[in-house]
């Protein structure tokens, strides 16, 4: 049985969070870019888009594997690693110009979420 703690909530938070901005990706990549002040062009909405796709996958596996009952400590390693991915794929984006420094919130955001994954990972990756 799993253990429903905090940390087990504040994961099931981030998951919610990474679908719905995802999503949101996905509808509205142009009000997405437009908010980190990116260059909105036919191509930027299209890969942003394709970025938001897989977000929503992403956070949808780690509540998948929140909300069974079994763990599956392969699903939230994963989850976390596209965190640290998303950090550093966001962060090279401000360092080339091409996204302003207010996204580095998304990465911090996204670096926090990574850490804290992997710590429950750490957690739950023997549990039976």
């Amino acid at each position: 049985m799993k253990t429903r703690d905090f940390l087990y909530w504040v994961l099931v938070a981030i998951g919610g969070v990474t679908v719905v901005s995802g999503a949101v990706q996905v509808v509205a990549p142009g009000f997405v870019l437009a908010l980190m002040s990116a260059e909105v062009d036919a191509a930027g909405r299209h890969f942003f888009g394709i970025v938001g796709l897989f977000m929503v996958l992403f956070g949808g596996a780690l509540l998948h594997a929140l909300l069974s009952a079994a763990h599956h400590p392969v699903v939230v390693l994963w989850a976390g690693l596209q965190k640290f991915g998303a950090t550093a794929a966001v962060t090279l984006a401000v360092l080339r110009g091409l996204l302003s420094p207010l996204a580095l919130g998304v990465a911090l955001f996204d670096l926090g979420s990574g850490l804290v994954i992997l710590w429950y990972w750490l957690t739950v990756r023997r549990a039976p």
